[in-house]
């Protein structure tokens, strides 16, 4: 992993970076080549995008993999060309490596079959029900990681939008920006076993700051 926390790239031919970015930021289109520059220009669109996202889709919307991939583009859209479309190089975290890029679209259609259509439209009565379907969801998407750049984001998007649909209030993350960074990046690892109890206890905790702050 590079100074600061980006992901590490293998198949070279398809890793495009900014020239004069030090390989720091990937190619963009208004050409940014500041890490800091490109932060706080992902960041406002995505604020940008939230906004429009909160309206777009109501209690009863299902998600899907095609949802995803449009909520992608219409963030990042402006930024990289290849917003929207699955990733084509693989990427890892450390030594922590995510699906192999090959897998994507097809471990898409399985996330969409099998966890979407499972969890979504997410509106469980039952705290415990709730949680459970943010935390199943968000690991499981991340795990895939099908975009070249904003998984987590997106995973985090689609979390709030599933909150949304339960009643709940705009999920706050500072909680795992802060103090849970480490427990949550395990919580991500153990999901490879199927295992999504730490990551409930994370998002348990995420609500209970929501609500308090709502």
């Amino acid at each position: 992993m590079s100074k600061d926390g980006r992901y590490d790239v293998s198949g070279l031919t398809e890793a495009q970076f900014e020239p004069g970015s030090n390989e720091q930021v990937l190619k963009n289109r208004p050409g940014i080549n500041s890490p800091q520059e490109m932060d706080d220009a992902e960041a406002r669109a995505l604020e940008r995008t939230m906004a429009v996202l909160v309206g777009q889709y109501d209690e009863k919307h299902r998600f899907t993999a095609a949802d995803l991939r449009a909520m992608h583009k219409s963030w990042l859209g402006e930024i990289y060309e290849w917003a929207g479309d699955y990733r084509q190089v693989n990427v890892s975290k450390g030594d922590f490596p995510f699906a192999a890029a090959a897998r994507v679209p097809a471990l898409m259609e399985q996330f969409e079959r099998d966890v979407l259509a499972r969890y979504t439209p997410c509106n469980f009565s039952e705290r415990a029900d709730i949680v459970r379907a943010l935390a199943e969801t968000h690991v499981e998407l991340v795990l895939i990681h099908p975009f070249r750049e904003g998984n987590g984001r997106l995973a985090r998007v689609l979390s709030i939008l599933m909150a949304l649909q339960a009643g709940l209030p705009l999920l706050n993350f500072s909680l795992i920006a802060e103090e849970k960074k480490q427990e949550y990046f395990d919580a991500v690892q153990a999901g490879l076993d199927k295992n999504y109890k730490t990551m409930e206890r994370i998002f348990a905790e995420i609500i209970e700051r929501s609500l308090a702050l709502s």
